[in-house]
C-alpha cells in the first residue's frame, strides 16, 4: 500500500481489466517460484513502525506533513491519519548482532522525528492506541491528504454500502457507528518483515501463526479506546471492524473479513496465501500497470506483479505472505500483529521472541499441525489479544490429549527456550544478542506486567484522584516521558508511586 495512485474514482470496465490482470499475476507468480534458485539467500528482518504525534495535553495533532517536511528522512513516511507517521527500518540479516542494529536504528529515528515535531508543538508517541482519543479526533478530516487514502476509504465504502460499526466489550462497552475509515488511524503498529526461502514457506509461515498469539500475549499494549477499557490489545478488535467491507458483518459471517487471521494452514506453498486472497476479496483500487507479467516471465525476467502486491496491500491479514522483485525476487512473511511501543527495546524483544519462536517451531510444524487445529490457533490469537498474559493458551502436546490448555506464564520458560534456539540455532543470531533481547521478555513475565497492563494498572491508580479524561492525559503524559528513556517497560516506576504525583481532584477544580 506503499504505491500512489493518480485517481480516486474507477469504472466498472477498471475493475473487470484489473480481475483479468490479477490471474495473469498469479500465473507468473507460480513460474517463478518454481524456478530453481529463486529467492534464496540468508534469513534477512526488516521492520515499520506507526507512530502518533499529539500536543502538549497528549491530544491527536495532525501535523505529519509539517514533520516530514523538517525530518526529511527517507525511511519516514506518512500514514492513514494526519497524526500519524511510520518509520521504516532498514533490512538486515538475522545472522550476529542485528537485533541490536535494528534497536539502535529505530531508537535513531524516533529520535529524529521527535526533534522534527517538537518544532512544531508536537510530542511522538509509540504505543497500540492513545489513551487520549476522542471521538472528534476520528473524523474525516483527519485523512491525510492522499489519493491513495481517499480512493481506499472509498473503495471500502462502496463495498461496505453502510457506516462502519464498532462494537467491542470489554471491562467496559463500546458501540458507536463511524462513516469512514478513519477509525483505523487510531491503530498502530510495529511490523516485522522476515524474508524466507520460498522451498520453507509453509512451515515457517505456519509456525509464525502459531507464534503468534504467545507472542501477543506479552506485547499487548492497546488496553484502551475513547475512554473505554476493553481488550488487552484493543487494536486487533478495532482493525478488523473499522475496515470491514461486509454487509452486516459478525464474527462468523460466511464472508471472508478483509482483517483476519487466515483460513488454515498453508499446505504446499505461498501460492495457496496469494491464490486466497484473489479469490475472496474484491479488488478495492484497481490501478492497472502496463506490465504484461506472463511475456517478463518468458524472457526470464522477475515481473513486478504490482497488481498482486496492491491487491493484497488492501487485504490485511495478520501474518500477510509478500511478493517482493527487488534483488532477483523473494518472499516475506509480514508480521503485523505486534502494537507499537512502547520503547525500541522493548520493540525488538518483542521482535525477538516471535522471529525465534517461529524458527524454533518450524522444523516440528509437520507434527504440530497435526496436534492443534488451525481453528484452536486462531483461537488462541484473539484470546491473547483480548486477555493479554492472564490468556489460557490451547498448546500441541506430543502425547494425547493434544492440545493442552496452558497459561500463558505456564507455557513462557518452554517457548522462550525455543525462541533462543531458534534465533541461535536456526537464525545464527549470536547467543549473548539472543539471551539480551529475550531476557526483556523474561523479566516482563517474572513481574506479570505488559505495556497494556502497566496502562491500565496506572489509570486505576489515577482515577481515584483524578477526573476520567485528565486521568488518560496524565497516563499519557507518564507513559510518554518514561518510554523516551529507552529504558524496557519492567524498569519503569510502579503505576502506585508515579499516581502519588497526581494531585487530587479537588486541587485541580
Amino acid at each position: 500500500m506503499g504505491l500512489e495512485i493518480d485517481r480516486e474514482q474507477f469504472s466498472e470496465a477498471d475493475f473487470s481489466a484489473f480481475s483479468e490482470q490479477l490471474q495473469r499475476n498469479l500465473r507468473a507468480l507460480q513460474r517463478v517460484l518454481g524456478r530453481p534458485g529463486f529467492g534464496q539467500g540468508p534469513l534477512s528482518v526488516g521492520a515499520e513502525l506507526e507512530l502518533n504525534l499529539v500536543d502538549a495535553k497528549g491530544e491527536p495533532l495532525p501535523i505529519n506533513h509539517e514533520v516530514l517536511q523538517d525530518v526529511q528522512d527517507s525511511r519516514i513516511s506518512h500514514e492513514l491519519n494526519r497524526f500519524n507517521l511510520e518509520i521504516n527500518a532498514r533490512p538486515v540479516l538475522l545472522a550476529g548482532n542485528s537485533l541490536s542494529a535494528t534497536q539502535h536504528e529505530l531508537a535513531g529515528a524516533l529520535a529524529a522525528t521527535r526533534r522534527a515535531a517538537a518544532a512544531h508543538g508536537g510530542r511522538v508517541v509509540a504505543i497500540g492506541i492513545l489513551p487520549t482519543l476522542v471521538e472528534a479526533a476520528l473524523s474525516s478530516t483527519m485523512l491525510t491528504d492522499s489519493m491513495r487514502y481517499r480512493a481506499l476509504g472509498s473503495g471500502i465504502a462502496r463495498l461496505k454500502g453502510q457506516p462502519f460499526r464498532v462494537q467491542i466489550s470489554g471491562q467496559d462497552e463500546l458501540s458507536l457507528c463511524a462513516s469512514d475509515v478513519t477509525f483505523e488511524g487510531a491503530n498502530t503498529s510495529f511490523q516485522v518483515h522476515l524474508r524466507v526461502p520460498p522451498e520453507r514457506f509453509a512451515e515457517l509461515y505456519n509456525a509464525a501463526q502459531l507464534a503468534t498469539g504467545p507472542a501477543l500475549a506479552v506485547a499487548c499494549n492497546s488496553p484502551s479506546f475513547l475512554g473505554r477499557r476493553l481488550w488487552q490489545e484493543t487494536r486487533v478488535a478495532l482493525f478488523r471492524q473499522a475496515v470491514d467491507d461486509r454487509r452486516e458483518a459478525c464474527v462468523d459471517d460466511w464472508r471472508p473479513a478483509r482483517v483476519s487471521f487466515g483460513h488454515g494452514w498453508v499446505r504446499r506453498d505461498a501460492l495457496e496465501l496469494f491464490s486466497e486472497v484473489v479469490a475472496q476479496h474484491e479488488p478495492l483500487l484497481p490501478v492497472l500497470s502496463r506490465e504484461d507479467p506472463e511475456a517478463v516471465c518468458q524472457t526470464g525476467g522477475v515481473p513486478e506483479l504490482a497488481e498482486l502486491r496492491l491487491h493484497c496491500g488492501t487485504v490485511w491479514r495478520w501474518n500477510r505472505p509478500v511478493y517482493d522483485a527487488s534483488g532477483g525476487g523473494h518472499l516475506r512473511i509480514e508480521l503485523r500483529a505486534l502494537p507499537a511501543g512502547p520503547t525500541a527495546s522493548d520493540m525488538v524483544a518483542n521482535l525477538a521472541f516471535l522471529i525465534g519462536l517461529t524458527l524454533g517451531l518450524a522444523p516440528h510444524m509437520g507434527e504440530h499441525t497435526a496436534r492443534i487445529t488451525f481453528g484452536q490457533t486462531r483461537r488462541n490469537f484473539y484470546e491473547a489479544a483480548r486477555l493479554g498474559l492472564e490468556a489460557q493458551l490451547l498448546w500441541p502436546a506430543e502425547r494425547a490429549p493434544s492440545p493442552r490448555a496452558l497459561t500463558v506464564q505456564q507455557a513462557l520458560p518452554e517457548l522462550l527456550r525455543l525462541a533462543r534456539e531458534g534465533l541461535v540455532r536456526h537464525g545464527e543470531v549470536d547467543p549473548a544478542e539472543a539471551d539480551t533481547w529475550l531476557g526483556i521478555i523474561q523479566e516482563r513475565a517474572a513481574r506479570r506486567r505488559t505495556p497494556a497492563s502497566w496502562q491500565s494498572e496506572l489509570y486505576e491508580q489515577l482515577r481515584r484522584r483524578l477526573p476520567a479524561q485528565l486521568a488518560w492525559s496524565v497516563l499519557l503524559q507518564h507513559y510518554q516521558e518514561q518510554s523516551e528513556t529507552e529504558q524496557p517497560l519492567h524498569t519503569w516506576p510502579e503505576p502506585a508511586l508515579l499516581a502519588q504525583r497526581a494531585a487530587p481532584e479537588s486541587s485541580r477544580a
